[in-house]
């Protein structure tokens, strides 16, 4: 990759990296907007936000909104930048983190809703430990949830969906938003009006069995 290719951005850069967050925060990192972008509302957090499609879109429904894309592939993140610096958004910073890293960033009680779009399903045996779904990073998800904020996980792996039902369902702070099916599972195979990502249009017409969650965070005290 070349030098132009690293830095040259055509418009406005809003990548950030861990430490930016850490000095300012990001109430500082999206007040730098034009008009500023109030925080204080919930974050929209995209993690892993692959080729961007999904954030692009959430980001343009909702203008006043803060969206904070995460992604741990440098390419990746920089191809969104350049699409973000030709475009008219200014309510997006994207996170140059893996995701553990950057939800250990944010506040608890800060996020209005996660996604979490067909993350890297690991398919063999001995893999299975770096699957991002496991019992304390949806912990960790759900603790930075506000009360009432969203969780929307999406795979097109059915081994690794068993393994994300068990988890969500053992969450003592979220509570499903969807009814349970005959087996007692709480995930859908269509999710009417969601924003499919490139991939997801790819795997339907290869006939893949998709599977859809949406969570919510309990109400209750948020931890100190």
């Amino acid at each position: 990759m070349t030098r132009s290719m690293k830095h040259d951005i055509p418009g406005p850069d809003w990548r950030v990296m861990p430490e930016d967050v850490r000095a300012k925060g990001f109430a500082a990192l999206f007040g730098a907007s034009e008009p500023p972008i109030d925080v204080s509302q919930g974050l929209v957090v995209d993690v892993g936000f692959g080729r961007g499609e999904v954030l692009t879109e959430l980001a343009r429904r909702a203008p006043d909104v803060p969206h904070l894309g995460v992604e741990r592939a440098f390419k990746r993140v920089l191809k969104q930048a350049r699409r973000l610096a030709r475009s008219e958004l200014r309510n997006v910073r994207l996170l140059h983190a893996r995701a553990e890293e950057a939800v250990e960033l944010l506040s608890p009680g800060s996020v209005a809703t996660f996604w979490v779009n067909f993350p890297d399903p690991w398919p063999k045996k001995r893999h299975g430990r770096r699957r991002l779904l496991q019992p304390a990073f949806v912990h960790a998800l759900a603790l930075r949830l506000r009360p009432g904020g969203r969780l929307e996980i999406a795979t097109d792996d059915a081994p690794y969906a068993e393994e994300i039902e068990a988890t969500l369902a053992a969450e003592p702070l979220l509570e499903s938003l969807l009814p349970a099916d005959a087996e007692g599972r709480r995930f859908v195979r269509e999710m009417p009006g969601r924003i499919p990502t490139a991939y997801e249009l790819e795997w339907r017409a290869e006939g893949r069995p998709l599977h859809f969650w949406t969570f919510r965070r309990i109400a209750g005290t948020l931890p100190a």
